[in-house]
């Protein structure tokens, strides 16, 4: 069994994981790594009403993926931290390693 700092760090990771695991979230979060956006912006692009939209950035923020900040009436979004952009690139090299039907082992240089 993990010790307690260790389990609670593995409790940190789940929950970025839980906050990317939605086709939206994920969508909102390669839509804010072209650069910052209001609520509004992002509502439009999703298709959703501004509620649903404002509850899945509020997931994203508070498991510190996202960084918000308000502007008079508009919230505006951004990345707090661009890396988590390679867990996407690290998703597609899965998938395309199931596609080709790669050695589940490879070594990466």
């Amino acid at each position: 069994m993990p010790s307690a700092g260790i389990a609670k760090r593995y409790a940190s990771r789940v929950q970025i994981l839980k906050a990317l695991a939605h086709p939206t979230r994920l969508f909102l979060v390669e839509t804010l790594a072209e650069g910052e956006r209001c609520v509004c912006e992002l509502t439009d692009s999703v298709g959703d009403d501004m509620s649903t939209v404002s509850k899945h950035l509020t997931v994203l923020r508070e498991a510190g993926v996202l960084a918000s900040e308000r502007r008079g009436q508009q919230i505006f979004y951004q990345l707090r931290v661009p890396c988590v952009l390679d867990v996407f690139s690290c998703i597609e090299e899965v998938l395309g390693a199931e596609r080709s039907g790669a050695p589940s082992c490879a070594i990466r240089n």
